[in-house]
């Protein structure tokens, strides 16, 4: 006789492939009760208020399997844009990897190089490690920024 070992689907109504699935879904897609008719088109009838029991109960797994950020790029790209808020002009800088994953955005009213630290300061510590290159427009505060907080990083400039 083979021992069964205790699954954690034990004592519901539903198969644990049917449990797992639903509450992949409430965590992968925000639908609420739009899931539950997909799941009725299936021939499952089940609540909304069940699904959210069984997320509840199963769904820190899923919810740290799909919710994972990927690794940021070593290539960064550093980048301000004029915008106005109230009628004032302010900058926004942003930071993105070679991926085009958005590192980090930063509203200012000023640009120049104590802004420019500001941001690489903060993407230093949002990130936690230095990237190999920053490529940056022919902005001088970039240049004196980067002498300041990170000197041992290549640093390629390009217009436009």
């Amino acid at each position: 006789m083979k021992p069964t070992c205790p699954s954690r689907y034990t004592r519901h109504r539903f198969p644990a492939e049917v449990i797992s699935h639903a509450v992949w879904l409430y965590f992968r897609f925000p639908l609420s009760l739009r899931m539950v008719e997909m799941l009725a088109a299936r021939g499952i009838e089940v609540s909304h208020e069940t699904v959210r029991q069984w997320a509840m109960k199963f769904g820190q797994s899923f919810a740290n399997q799909i919710r994972r950020l990927p690794a940021p790029g070593d290539k960064w790209h550093l980048d301000e844009v004029a915008i106005n808020i109230s009628g004032k002009r302010h900058w926004l800088w942003q930071a993105v990897d070679q991926h085009g994953v958005v590192l980090d955005i930063l509203v200012q009213s000023r640009r120049n190089a104590t802004a420019a630290k500001r941001l690489l300061r903060k993407l230093l510590k949002k990130q936690g490690v230095t990237p190999r290159v920053m490529i940056t427009d022919k902005l001088a505060s970039y240049a004196a920024a980067k002498r300041t907080v990170m000197p041992g990083v290549e640093h390629r400039q390009h217009k436009g």
